[in-house]
């Protein structure tokens, strides 16, 4: 089930929460991905929140939003970047992008196994995607009351069984969102020290959120070989019966 893009604007542009989620998750990001200089980047699901930092250097960033979604202008004072477009056939070339962002898009997606044959389908040779799911075992997974709640939770053993399935191969996995989920001041108050000791403890202790960075393997994913039936004539034989010896 998608979120409305209404509401995920909402909590992430106008909630202090959202606010201060979208700086946890844009820092962990910018950490395995400093820079896409001369690169295309495209985000899937609601990923604007984390995309702007490459609006000037890279050579191209596309918002790809899902119908069942919605869509809304981005960037805000710039050339629209960003499309309504079906979850699982993207208007993109194949093998033309160098990073994929999917956020508050593989969980809640109906055909998550078609969505991930999509985006191995678009990353070109060397390509990198980066999966922010929820985690199961986090508090966020058990609030509804941000985008996090919604859709089916992963834990990070999980993620990368999917994720090799589909000819993925997962390199670094992080954790995101230390914070209480909550907006009331004495939670927000401390979400920096949170956050501070959460980045400091093992990838294995992630927050509410797994980010999962994932490369391209070269060979097609499983399921999409084409398969070469034969034809079988249900009436064959019945309207030129041959004749039998007495």
């Amino acid at each position: 089930m998608h979120l409305d893009v209404q509401d995920l604007r909402n909590f992430y542009y106008r909630s202090a929460l959202g606010r201060a989620a979208q700086k946890s998750l844009r820092g962990r990001m910018l950490q395995l991905w400093p820079e896409a200089k001369g690169q295309t980047v495209a985000g899937y699901g609601f990923a604007v929140p984390l995309l702007r930092p490459y609006l000037r250097d890279a050579r191209r960033v596309m918002a790809l939003m899902p119908g069942p979604q919605g869509v809304m202008p981005w960037p805000a004072g710039q050339p629209n970047v960003s499309a309504l477009i079906e979850e699982t056939h993207w208007p993109i070339e194949t093998g033309h992008v160098d990073k994929l962002v999917v956020l508050h898009g593989l969980e809640t997606s109906d055909r998550p196994q078609d969505l991930l044959e999509e985006c191995w389908r678009v990353l070109g040779p060397g390509g990198k995607a980066l999966f922010i799911v929820p985690n199961r075992a986090g508090m966020w997974s058990r609030r509804d009351r941000t985008p996090f709640g919604y859709g089916r939770p992963y834990s990070a053993s999980q993620l990368e069984t999917q994720l090799r399935k589909h000819q993925f191969l997962p390199e670094r996995h992080v954790g995101a969102l230390y914070q209480f989920p909550s907006g009331k001041r004495v939670w927000m108050k401390s979400a920096g020290m949170f956050e501070g000791v959460g980045r400091s403890m093992p990838g294995m202790f992630a927050g509410g959120a797994f980010m999962v960075e994932a490369s391209k393997l070269v060979y097609p994913p499983k399921g999409t070989t084409s398969r070469v039936r034969k034809r079988v004539g249900v009436l064959d034989g019945l309207t030129e019966p041959s004749a039998k010896p007495v």
